[in-house]
């Protein structure tokens, strides 16, 4: 039986021209695990798991296993608002040996919390993997409340509980009432260190792409008891955590430059970096190595205001100058936002990162 503590990395999967990047995936996985992470959760929404293919799905846990080999336990994402499809999917994985599941709450469907209960009970009957449930409502549509979770952790394998409720008093709440030997692991990182404050086990951090180390070592520091000493380290990550979600995960995380001496990270689109307010970047054929896009962006044309597209491969369909609006209150804020953001660094070791998820404001995204 696993218990789920630590930092564990919901991995981000790396594409290329369109397909699963698996050197580059591989190499991830290979520095996550030397950086100290408890886990490693493949097909996650961090992973763009609803753009991914059955082939590619099956590929990423066969690959991750192989890396992996038992150094960390291996949770697959396995959810859905189709309680028949996630079973389904459960029998098609069954041939993988990995330790257990995330399992997100249905969602667009509401369900009821009988609903709740009733779905995650049939997952649990249907397999005896280990099962941690995800609550994450402001993208579900649907809170599961501590009484049905509670009742749900009676079961045997259901053993824990990835919280994004985004209501604190829930979270304490449940770390008060779980049973002994539950986990809860926070999937709001900006409540990291609050939760482990209280009692919590640990995260499944997105924001743990960055900075690896140093989210690792405020677990250890709050495991002995040095609550100051982890505090000094957070302080230095909790300004982080929000640029991180100012955009969709995981787009900023693949917007970022890599670390020195490796190879380039491809940006999210548009393939330009706007520079500073006023002071456009004129977009350079060798300024756009990255990879197609499966969505459309559109960005602001710094010269005459209008807005023009880019193309399905991320490039410009005119080569102008973009720049931030200095009269717009928001997209100066963006600026600020990458300037704090470029001093932190993304170890993908691939010339070519896409992203599948999404459709982004080009003068949101490149600041």
């Amino acid at each position: 039986m696993t218990t789920l503590s630590g930092v564990w990395l919901p991995i981000v999967t790396p594409f290329h021209d369109g397909a699963v990047d698996f050197v580059s995936y591989e190499k991830l996985i290979e520095h996550y695990i030397a950086a100290g992470v408890s886990g490693i959760f493949p097909l996650g929404t961090t992973g763009e798991s609803p753009t991914l293919d059955d082939d590619e799905s099956e590929a990423l846990v066969e690959r991750t296993l192989g890396v992996v080999a038992g150094r960390v336990p291996v949770f697959v994402g396995v959810g859905g608002n189709s309680t028949a499809k996630t079973l389904k999917t459960l029998r098609r994985l069954d041939r993988f040996d990995f330790a257990g599941i995330v399992s997100v709450c249905p969602y667009y469907n509401r369900p009821s919390q009988d609903g709740l209960f009733e779905h995650f009970r049939q997952i649990a009957e249907a397999t005896d993997r280990q099962i941690v449930i995800y609550n994450i409502p402001y993208r579900t549509g649907v809170n599961l409340a501590n009484d049905t979770l509670l009742e749900l952790a009676e079961r045997p394998n259901i053993v824990g509980v990835k919280d994004s409720s985004g209501n604190l008093a829930q979270s304490i709440e449940l770390l008060r009432r779980r049973p002994a030997g539950f986990s809860v692991m926070t999937g709001e990182d900006n409540y990291y260190y609050t939760m482990l404050a209280h009692g919590g086990d640990g995260g499944i951090l997105a924001s743990a792409h960055l900075e690896t180390a140093s989210f690792v070592s405020v677990y250890e520091r709050m495991l002995a008891n040095d609550h100051r000493g982890a505090g000094r380290i957070w302080s230095g990550l909790e300004t982080l955590v929000p640029l991180l979600f100012r955009e969709a995960n995981p787009m900023p995380l693949k917007y970022l430059p890599v670390a020195p001496g490796l190879a380039a990270l491809a940006r999210m689109p548009p393939a330009v970096d706007p520079g500073v307010a006023g002071f456009g970047r004129r977009a350079r054929p060798d300024n756009r190595p990255w990879l197609n896009t499966r969505a459309t962006a559109t960005a602001r044309d710094a010269r005459s205001g209008r807005k023009i597209e880019l193309g399905a491969d991320g490039a410009l369909d005119r080569q102008h100058v973009l720049a931030t609006d200095p009269a717009d209150p928001f997209a100066q804020a963006k600026l600020a936002d990458r300037a704090q953001l470029i001093g932190h660094r993304l170890p993908l070791l691939s010339a070519n990162t896409d992203i599948r998820l999404g459709r982004i404001k080009a003068r949101n995204i490149a600041r």
